[in-house]
């Protein structure tokens, strides 16, 4: 998702919907365990719990679907449109609209590169980065750092809050090698992990100063962002530079020499740091929706499945685990893991049967999408969307999903539970979209919690 386009709890499974829960301050007594209200506050009690959806809730008809969806879908705001509406109990098709048109993304790609990444990992799978002795024999003191395709290193020192929640620390590689008998004077990085172009095909490389991405090496610091607690920062253009720089300040070395390593180290381990479980670091990058995060989650997949560690091994990875998950791929035609290349090029039908599979009996590894998505008017880039009217009306909390949004390019791909109980899934894709072309996607979707569509 391009940063210069910024303008529920339901279906955390299928058939499963959130209670809305109201929590008040109360004094438990430690013997008797019973609660009494604070002074001058009532006592409030909750019973949270996650309440199924009836067995009765009534799939909408498609007639009453197309009836209900007919005006919004043909908002001249939303352009070249398309989509497509599942229920997520038994996979049925309910709506479609060109559905089977290829049409640019977005960030909605990430969704595939997620459902991919909880096929082939675990979701626990850290990533490791380490840093290796070079031969003291003729580079007497020369460290490596040796990028393992965590680009979210982080440089704060210990007990500073970190960007990216559960970062490995630059810090914590400095302190293994003070203690490995080895005196540092100088630091390499081996960036050897990666292979082929660090820039996808169809990225803008103004995208770098205006924050979207970086050149993707297989180590960097904060994802390649320069102020890394500025949330619009511009990204490096030297990321494994950056990573192999701030290892150098923190043994106390000139950050000024240090070069990439001219072959794969082959001495011994000094320091190793894990990143963040996948499950953690998925959460982050589907509600910032991160592109650095997703091209290094997409090379993970190939790595994991015995493809280049690459854009094309990517894409190939992701696809082709889908692909044998039972998703059409029919139309896919992909340059990248994130959707920020403007060549990439999917369906609504496809993005529509990822979520499916998700929600359905199928693929039960591929559940926890469902919950790393942003919920409707609470987290990540929904949280200021589907918000205000009616809040009887509202999708806010009952809808979650992906958000695409690149120039004159929106797009979602998610669940909600519409006001009968039912759990849909669904994709809209919108291309050369008018000015309000994001507020009119909404709407479509807004539709599919409150329309009842004759069930």
């Amino acid at each position: 998702m391009k940063r210069s386009t910024h303008v529920v709890l339901a279906a955390a499974v299928i058939a499963l919907v959130a209670a809305v829960v109201a929590v008040a301050a109360v004094l438990t007594h430690a013997d008797t365990g019973s609660a009494q209200a604070l002074p001058g506050h009532p006592l409030v009690t909750a019973d949270p719990g996650v309440v199924p959806v009836s067995d009765s809730a009534g799939m909408p008809t498609a007639a009453g679907m197309a009836a209900a969806l007919a005006v919004p879908v043909a908002d001249p705001n939303l352009g070249n449109v398309s989509g497509r509406v599942t229920d997520a109990k038994t996979g049925k098709q309910i709506w479609e609209y060109r559905s089977t048109v290829p049409l640019l993304p977005a960030s909605t790609n990430k969704t595939l590169t997620t459902g991919a990444a909880l096929l082939a990992l675990n979701r626990d799978e850290r990533v490791t980065t380490t840093v290796v002795a070079a031969d003291q024999t003729s580079q007497p003191g020369v460290v490596v750092l040796v990028g393992g395709g965590d680009p979210i290193l982080s440089a704060a020192p210990a007990g500073q809050q970190t960007w990216y929640r559960g970062a490995a620390r630059i810090n914590d590689l400095a302190d293994q090698i003070r203690k490995s008998g080895i005196t540092a004077t100088a630091v390499q990085v081996d960036d050897s992990l990666y292979s082929g172009p660090d820039f996808a095909p169809g990225w803008d490389p103004a995208d770098i100063d205006g924050g979207d991405i970086a050149p993707m090496q297989s180590v960097m610091i904060d994802a390649g962002r320069i102020q890394p607690t500025t949330a619009e920062s511009a990204r490096s253009r030297t990321p494994a530079l950056d990573a192999g720089r701030a290892l150098a300040s923190a043994l106390g070395l000139d950050p000024a020499k240090v070069a990439m390593a001219p072959n794969p180290p082959t001495g011994r381990q000094l320091a190793a740091v894990q990143s963040a479980p996948l499950i953690e670091r998925l959460r982050q990058m589907m509600n910032a929706s991160d592109n650095v995060m997703a091209e290094s989650i997409g090379r993970e997949v190939a790595k994991a499945t015995g493809r280049p560690v690459s854009f094309a091994g990517a894409v190939d990875a992701v696809t082709n685990k889908l692909s044998a998950a039972g998703v059409d791929m029919t139309g896919a035609a992909l340059f990248d893991s994130s959707g920020l290349s403007v060549l990439d090029r999917l369906t609504a039908t496809t993005l529509d049967e990822v979520v499916q599979a998700a929600a359905g009996p199928d693929q039960p590894a591929m559940r926890p999408l469902l919950d790393v998505v942003p919920i409707a008017g609470g987290s990540g880039t929904l949280s200021d969307r589907f918000v205000g009217g009616d809040p009887k009306a509202s999708s806010a909390g009952w809808l979650r999903a992906k958000t695409g949004s690149l120039t004159a390019i929106n797009s979602l791909a998610g669940i909600v539970t519409d006001n009968s109980g039912r759990v849909l899934t669904f994709a809209f894709i919108s291309n050369d979209a008018g000015p309000m072309g994001r507020v009119a996607l909404d709407n479509l979707a807004g539709v599919l919690r409150t329309c009842g569509c004759g069930s």
